[in-house]
């Protein structure tokens, strides 16, 4: 029998007992009325929203009761709700989906992730969107408008912050993924692969500045663009040194930097030894017991959860200049909120998976 088999269970057993008020926190996010899922309890009397859930929120409980086996036993009233609030979200002219709050549509990674998480949404739930997506409407961004035109977008992302930067840039599947015919789809993916293979450290295996969880979280975002085509990422090998150095060096303050290191070693399929992933789930499973709270879920920070899931990537005193203002999604209390809930399901269905566990 394998050396530390048995403390990897235990180390698991101890995982999923986390997880013990986390249905009751879910379901208390539901608002009928709606259709949708708030973001946190505070959520509910925010200023600015209208008390109105928000189409990221919403999508990720979806994905919650998806991991959870839910989806197929929900009442059909539930599945209806669901498909006509992401349906009124959609604007009929321009075919993007768009939260209440006007200040969510000044964030092009929101909007570009809105698309996503309505599109797929309404796919498990068996409905579709009312109107054309942006592309098919003719509304894409402008740097669409030819692979030189997108080249010269991509250059000019910045990357000072890693993880803001490689979101932005990550993102932009959503647009080339629509792109036809598939030879102009190809020479899109071309111009990303090309260009982001000549910005990649190859030392580090990681993408812009910042420290080894803020460059491994824009790693983590860019790893998307690299699996929506089906292709891996380059310099595999140091992705995983530099995801050790920051398990064993740096504090988790933050559940994306808790979630994003174990994701993208799931993404990589490595042959992790034996005694590392015992270490690596033993650091993931203390981080993750600092931000359990009181009511269930978890908090996305350390302190309190911040007011938003996306714009929150860049903190204070960090310089971002092209960051809008702040949208407010939940009141930034110590409380669960859902977008560490869903990281922290997944963190846990990962860790089990990367032990053999399905």
């Amino acid at each position: 029998m394998p050396k530390h088999i048995d403390e990897i269970r235990e180390l698991l057993a101890d995982m999923d007992g986390l997880f013990a008020g986390f249905h009751d926190w879910l379901w208390g996010q539901h608002d009928a009325e709606s259709g949708g899922f708030y973001y946190a309890k505070s959520s509910k009397q925010l200023p600015g929203s209208g008390g109105v859930p928000d189409i990221e929120s919403t999508a990720q409980a979806l994905n919650i009761m998806e991991r959870f086996g839910l989806l197929s036993s929900l009442p059909e009233e539930m599945k209806r709700g669901l498909i006509r609030f992401f349906q009124k979200r959609q604007d009929p002219v321009s075919g993007y989906f768009y939260d209440a709050n006007p200040l969510m549509r000044e964030d092009e990674v929101m909007v570009a992730r809105a698309i996503s998480y309505s599109r797929n949404a309404l796919r498990k739930l068996g409905g579709q969107p009312l109107y054309p997506l942006p592309y098919e409407a003719q509304q894409a961004p402008a740097y669409m408008d030819s692979p030189q035109s997108y080249l010269a977008w991509l250059q000019s992302v910045p990357l000072v912050n890693s993880w803001r930067g490689c979101d932005r840039l990550s993102t932009s599947s959503v647009y080339v993924r629509q792109v036809e015919p598939d030879e102009r789809r190809a020479a899109y993916a071309k111009t990303a692969f090309d260009f982001f293979a000549e910005k990649q450290d190859p030392h580090t295996g990681l993408w812009g500045e910042g420290s080894y969880y803020v460059r491994i979280s824009g790693t983590f975002k860019l790893h998307i663009f690299y699996d929506h085509f089906g292709v891996p990422l380059p310099r595999e090998d140091r992705i995983y040194q530099s995801i050790l150095t920051a398990l064993r060096q740096e504090e988790a303050a933050d559940m994306c930097y808790i979630r994003n290191p174990i994701h993208l070693l799931s993404y990589m399929k490595l042959s992790i030894p034996e005694e590392e992933l015992r270490e690596i789930i033993q650091i993931t499973l203390t981080n993750m017991r600092r931000l359990l709270r009181a009511d269930g879920s978890f908090s996305r920070e350390l302190a309190h959860s911040p007011t938003a899931p996306n714009v929150a990537q860049v903190k204070p005193g960090e310089y971002y200049p092209d960051m809008p203002k702040a949208v407010h999604i939940g009141g930034g209390e110590v409380e669960g909120d859902m977008n560490a809930g869903t990281q922290a399901l997944l963190i846990r269905s990962i860790c089990h998976k990367l032990t053999g566990n399905p």
